[in-house]
């Protein structure tokens, strides 16, 4: 049995001897080289602390005095040209760093005042555009196959679904990737833009100046775009407009928050938009969360003899010799001791046919949508998850810590 991740030890980094300056660009050079999602300093009463997100699990990594804190927080804040002198009001910055081997970090800073301090929070992004190819997402080759014949689609509407930090905007990305082959004008709307795209055309909301998703959308369809894509539908008129957008001949994108695909369709009716021009419209809905992949060095195979008829709901997407073992991982020097290296996609998507086009003008309930969708073969989150399992990519304890149980019990 593996222990939790916070108890054990993360590859740590020595800072000591370096001034700020060096201590800066080493710290974000480790934490490119680990992976991580995100980098944290943060303030208490008498240290402060820097943690990291890794593998979706935040992980302390070392400590240094309040003061060592806050003079790393305000050269940060320094090269990204953000305010020194203003530490009590959140701030925004980004900071390309150059780091080893030439090679790029794109950081989007944000600070915040607490009891102690700042706090300062770093997304760390990579260039690499390698990561945005749709077979690289990790998505079943069912859910992979479905959600390319919604891309062949000249117009409509796709919506991508799940907590934040499920991947949404990768798979967003990946999709405008697919899409840019030079024969359509492409235009994104983004708070903020996290990764810049040549030959797309990528503008970033700013609401100090009032520019906000609403008025940005409305701006790009007098652009005359074949593609648009919307970071985040969160309020009625960008619902409103982005339908329009797709029955007036776009193909837009959007993100929406919604637990499962089939409950976009509800989320976008709770937002106010008409049940009409939305069955017109809606392609399809994504849901996707990201589970941790097994270390492949250290990885243990546990017989599943005994229990015939774990993955009898998946067997027919196994392949001959899969669904016999299940695998757990103890950690080794590979996967700095965490049993998994890197994260994959696990989703379901839901393609609008003519049955379900008819139940979303009736308002039919989300349960309803659901199952009719799974009926007509769609790969649904539970079974994804599953496979997963059966082909010793992750484990059961990963998917259950990921995934909420109520979406992993089947349908009754």
């Amino acid at each position: 049995m593996n222990d939790h991740p916070k108890d054990r030890p993360l590859k740590a980094v020595d800072l000591s001897g370096l001034d700020i300056e060096q201590g800066v660009v080493r710290l974000i050079e480790h934490v490119a080289q680990l992976r991580v999602s995100d980098l944290f300093i943060c303030a208490d009463e008498n240290e402060a602390r820097i943690s990291v997100r890794h593998l979706g699990v935040v992980r302390s990594m070392l400590s240094v005095t309040r003061e060592e804190g806050a003079r790393y927080v305000n050269h940060i804040k320094a090269v990204a040209g953000m305010p020194v002198d203003q530490r009590f009001r959140p701030l925004d910055g980004r900071w390309v760093c150059t780091v080893g081997d030439g090679h790029r970090v794109d950081l989007r800073i944000n600070t915040i005042p607490t009891l102690w301090g700042e706090d300062m929070s770093i997304r760390v992004l990579e260039y690499d555009l390698g990561l945005l190819e749709l077979q690289n997402l990790g998505f079943q080759k069912r859910n992979l196959n479905d959600l390319m014949s919604l891309l062949k689609r000249p117009s409509g509407l796709m919506l991508v679904t799940g907590p934040a930090g499920a991947g949404k905007t990768t798979t967003l990305y990946a999709c405008l990737h697919y899409l840019n082959d030079g024969t359509r004008k492409i235009n994104t709307i983004e708070d903020p833009v996290e990764l810049a795209l040549p030959g797309i055309h990528q503008s970033e909301v700013r609401p100090k100046i009032h520019l906000d998703f609403p008025e940005l959308l409305r701006s790009v369809l007098r652009q005359a775009p074949d593609v648009i894509m919307v970071g985040e539908i969160r309020d009625p008129v960008t619902a409103e407009t982005a339908v329009l957008a797709a029955n007036s001949g776009h193909l837009v994108f959007a993100t929406l928050h919604a637990p499962m695909a089939a409950g976009a369709i509800n989320s976008m009716m709770a937002l106010g938009a008409n049940p009409h021009f939305l069955s017109t419209c809606l392609l399809g809905a994504l849901s996707q969360r990201l589970v941790r992949r097994l270390c492949d060095h250290c990885k243990v195979a546990f017989d599943m003899s005994g229990s015939p008829h774990t993955f009898e709901d998946v067997r027919e997407w196994l392949e001959p010799g899969q669904g016999e073992e299940i695998y757990s991982a103890p950690g080794c020097e590979q996967c700095h001791h965490e049993g998994f290296v890197g994260r994959t996609g696990v989703a379901e998507v839901l393609r609008v046919n003519r049955v379900i086009r008819q139940m979303i003008f009736e308002k039919r309930p989300t349960r309803e949508i659901r199952q009719r969708a799974v009926e007509d073969g769609m790969l649904d989150l539970r079974r994804a998850a599953l496979l997963k399992v059966a082909q010793g990519v992750t484990s059961t304890e990963e998917v259950v810590r990921t995934i909420p149980t109520e979406h992993l019990l089947p349908d009754d």
